[in-house]
């Protein structure tokens, strides 16, 4: 069975979260991807090193080589690599790929139909351009990251799930796979410039209609979904874990006001001067079981609530499980190695793991022999440094 970007070749040359977790997602849907890897220190233990990058998710489906691109002759390795690519897919900020000889002028110059991915803080251009920074600066800048926490105390930082992975991979995967699809019809590729920040705020589609239309603030739109309301809140339990409640529509809130045993507040549900009450009502309730005592008797009938889980408790649960998204992935020495499974799931092209993830460099001479490359100009450009 094909995959749905089988044939699909792209170049990884990026370093933290949003590339890797873009050229992942590329992989898992079929496309072949090698990673350029920068020159290693040595020392290390190999085997700790081997046994990091099998359990690595982001880079399986992947080889890798190692070229030294601040060398003209391993620069001249990437030109050939990229006559027959599909994708370049880089994270360095503007102008730095320039100096490497990898931009996009001049890609696209041996290569019209190579689609090209930047994937940025802050973009290609406007003020803050050159500005460095990271996850937790684009949720700021983005306007997400007032929201995470109460309104009357300070932002709650959450892992770099939101503007690396979400706003920053998923974005570029996003726009790669569209500019596939254009190269479709005209033949060319295409720059994909990706802005973390810009990314965030896309994210903010909803929240930002209403400021449109009505001039308010997020806090100010008093939204069911900004942790203030009895329904749409999070409550701790006898044993000091959570459930959630989205108890959003009438049929909800009538439910889980039964469950609770509080019918007194079925009427009360758009009340906002009763909301104070009623959450500390609700939060009483709560209390008197523990988080899966509450989840065995809401789960499955018409009560919209949840558990808040810990990772491994995720990774255990039985919907997730069910759906594979734990998924054994292949061996390494006899052990058993698990990543997290492929989310789309594509009836007639499903993606795969087909290889586990490489240590450095691990793929050089196999990527060069297959560019051509003699043994003996392979070993010469070893003992000068350009590749590894």
């Amino acid at each position: 069975m094909t995959s749905a970007l089988e044939g699909i070749r792209a170049i990884d040359f990026t370093r933290l979260g949003p590339g890797p977790f873009c050229s992942m997602i590329l992989g898992d849907l079929g496309t072949e991807i090698i990673r350029i890897d920068e020159p290693q220190t040595a020392g290390g233990d190999p085997d700790k090193a081997r046994r990091r990058a099998a359990f690595n998710a982001l880079n399986r489906n992947k080889r890798s080589i190692i070229l030294n691109l601040k060398d003209h002759q391993a620069q001249e390795v990437l030109h050939r690599l990229c006559r027959n690519m599909d994708v370049f897919i880089e994270g360095f900020r503007p102008g730095v790929t320039g100096r490497l000889g990898c931009d996009y002028e001049t890609l696209s110059a041996i290569n019209p139909r190579i689609v090209y991915c930047s994937i940025t803080g802050y973009g290609q251009d406007g003020p803050y351009q050159q500005q460095p920074g990271h996850d937790i600066n684009y949720m700021a800048l983005g306007g997400a990251l007032d929201l995470l926490g109460p309104e009357e105390g300070p932002p709650i930082i959450p892992p770099n799930i939101i503007a690396d992975f979400s706003a920053g991979g998923m974005q570029a995967a996003i726009g790669i796979m569209a500019a596939l699809m254009a190269r479709e019809r005209t033949g060319r590729g295409q720059y994909v410039d990706v802005s973390m920040t810009d990314g965030v705020v896309y994210l903010m589609a909803n929240l930002a209609s209403t400021y449109f239309e009505e001039g308010l603030t997020p806090w100010k739109q008093q939204r069911i979904y900004t942790g203030r309301t009895p329904g749409y809140n999070v409550y701790g339990c006898k044993d000091g874990k959570y459930m959630t409640l989205s108890s959003i529509g009438t049929p909800f809130w009538e439910n889980i006001c039964r469950a609770l045993d509080l019918p007194e507040y079925i009427p009360l549900g758009r009340d906002t001067s009763r909301y104070p009450e009623m959450i500390q009502a609700f939060r009483q309730a709560f209390r008197r079981r523990t988080r899966d005592e509450w989840w065995e008797e809401l789960r499955g009938s018409a009560n919209s609530a949840g558990p808040v889980y810990t990772l491994d408790e995720t990774l255990n649960d039985p919907q997730v499980r069910h759906r594979q998204m734990v998924a054994k992935v292949g061996q390494l020495g006899g052990e058993p190695v698990f990543h997290v499974g492929i989310s789309p799931k594509l009836s007639d092209t499903p993606g795969s793991v087909r290889r586990l993830g490489p240590v450095p460099g691990e793929h050089t001479a196999e990527v060069l022999e297959e560019l051509g490359y003699s043994a003996e100009e392979l070993a010469a450009l070893r003992q000068k440094g350009a590749v590894t």
